[in-house]
C-alpha cells in the first residue's frame, strides 16, 4: 500500500474513532489544544504537525498504544538470555528431598 493511501486510512480511522468516542471537532479541539481547522485538515487527509497529532491521540486516550509501535530494545531475546537463571533437573531436587524412586507397580 502506498504511503498516501496509508495516511488517508489513518486520517479516516481517527475521524471515525472521534465520532464514536463521541466528540465533535470543537470538543476535541478544546480537549486537545489543537485548532478545529487543524483537526478538519487532518480528517480530510492533509498534513498536520507531529505534536498536534500526538495531542489528538492523547485527547482520545490513544497515546498509550503509540509507544507499542516501537519495540523496546532492552527486551530483545538476548536480554532474556542474560537474565536467565541456570535450570536444574527436577530429579535432582527430588533426590535431595528423599522421595521414593519411581516404580511401575509390577515389580515384586
Amino acid at each position: 500500500m502506498k504511503m498516501i493511501e496509508e495516511y488517508a486510512r489513518l486520517c479516516e480511522r481517527l475521524k471515525q474513532y472521534r465520532i464514536h468516542y463521541p466528540l465533535t471537532q470543537s470538543d476535541l479541539a478544546e480537549k486537545s489544544g489543537v485548532s478545529v481547522r487543524s483537526i478538519s485538515r487532518f480528517e480530510n487527509g492533509e498534513d498536520i504537525s507531529l505534536s498536534n497529532f500526538l495531542k489528538l491521540l492523547r485527547a482520545l486516550d490513544l497515546d498509550d498504544r503509540l509507544i507499542d509501535m516501537i519495540p523496546d530494545q532492552s527486551k530483545r531475546p538476548s536480554y532474556y538470555l542474560e537474565k536467565e537463571t541456570k535450570r536444574r533437573r527436577a530429579s535432582a531436587t527430588r533426590d535431595k528431598n528423599g522421595s521414593a524412586p519411581f516404580v511401575w507397580g509390577d515389580e515384586k
